[in-house]
């Protein structure tokens, strides 16, 4: 799709389709890392996905945005949203549709090496961490 059609596209719309591109690289990160059984890198994956663990990745990519990432970023940050999240503030839940609308914009132009790029900010260590933490809690 070219990038005037996406960007007619309504950002919730693009954060929707983001939102399962960012999922299924993280399961993906996770399985490759061997590390614990299914229910535990399903906690960990959550965490890491979760509008609030969304928000905090962002601080890492945000500054790396061209300017028309950040423009889809804006809109997708701002636009009026159907639901709340339980677990995320108000900000952090908007910031992490922005991410998404990002990503999701990335995937229909077809930017998927920009996509890896941006992933590739997501710590080994860190997701590791998340799925070692969940295994060994009571």
């Amino acid at each position: 799709m070219d990038k005037t059609a996406a960007a007619q596209i309504n950002p919730v719309t693009l954060a929707f389709l983001g939102d399962a591109v960012y999922t299924l690289y993280i399961r993906d990160r996770l399985v490759r890392s061997g590390t614990g059984k299914a229910a535990e890198l399903q906690r960990a994956a959550a965490k890491v996905v979760s509008a609030r663990g969304q928000s905090a990745f962002l601080e890492r990519v945000l500054p790396l945005f061209t300017e028309e990432e950040t423009d889809v970023f804006r809109r997708g940050r701002n636009a009026k949203k159907a639901t709340k999240s339980k677990h995320a503030s108000v900000a952090e839940y908007s910031r992490s549709t922005g991410f998404e609308a990002v990503i999701g914009f990335l995937y229909l132009t077809g930017e998927y090496e920009r996509i890896g790029y941006l992933f590739a900010q997501v710590d080994e260590e860190e997701l590791k961490g998340q799925a070692a933490e969940k295994a060994y809690k009571p």
